[in-house]
């Protein structure tokens, strides 16, 4: 789930928040997860993953990592994203173009302490993408931090990332082909609206 705070009364979020919302009526699995992509200016890589989004707070899009994650080092190499949401219950895509930056200090603390002990002991037992030798160590590093007494205090290594998009693109299939692809693009604090070709 999606939790809206404030939601900005602009076009394109009122139109996400619609499509959301419909989604969900139709009993939409996984119905948060979008796919960031970003860019590695060292490595010089394009990569995509998909992430769980918590929050649309006013025109905010916000999601949480390990700070010392791939993505998050790709995110201040070069902080420009790409998003992607699919919901098939509704046949509807919604692609976003932002910049990113990573969330508070007591946002995160704050968060941090209202989520369940297992899922803050995978985030402080994981090393999030480094080599480890088998399964059975990421167990035994989950097991460990399961029962330590610190589960409710946020790592210093772990936290949000907040994109707030300049360019939202809603894609509408159709059985005909004749797709509909509305395009809002943000230009001077305003607006701009593009219908698109299929």
């Amino acid at each position: 789930m999606i939790k809206f705070i404030n939601l900005k009364k602009e076009i394109p979020y009122t139109i996400f928040r619609e499509k959301y919302e419909e989604a969900h009526r139709k009993g939409q699995k996984n119905i948060e997860a979008v796919a960031i992509s970003s860019y590695d200016c060292k490595k010089k890589e394009v990569e995509s993953r998909f992430v769980n989004l918590k929050f649309v707070d006013d025109g905010s899009f916000i999601f949480f990592s390990n700070y010392k994650s791939p993505k998050s080092l790709a995110f201040e190499s070069h902080n420009q994203i790409s998003a992607l949401l699919y919901w098939d219950s509704i046949n509807i895509q919604i692609r976003m173009k932002s910049k990113i930056s990573k969330t508070s200090l007591h946002f995160n603390k704050n968060y941090f302490k209202g989520r369940s002990l297992k899922k803050n002991a995978l985030a402080i037992s994981s090393h999030q993408s480094s080599y480890i030798e088998s399964y059975e160590g990421v167990q035994q590093n989950f097991s460990k931090a399961l029962n330590s007494s610190n589960l409710s205090e946020c790592p210093e290594y772990w936290g949000g990332f907040s994109f707030v998009p300049y360019y939202f693109e809603f894609w509408e299939g159709h059985k005909s082909r004749l797709n509909k692809r509305d395009a809002y693009e943000k230009v001077d604090d305003a607006w701009n609206h593009h219908v698109l070709q299929p």
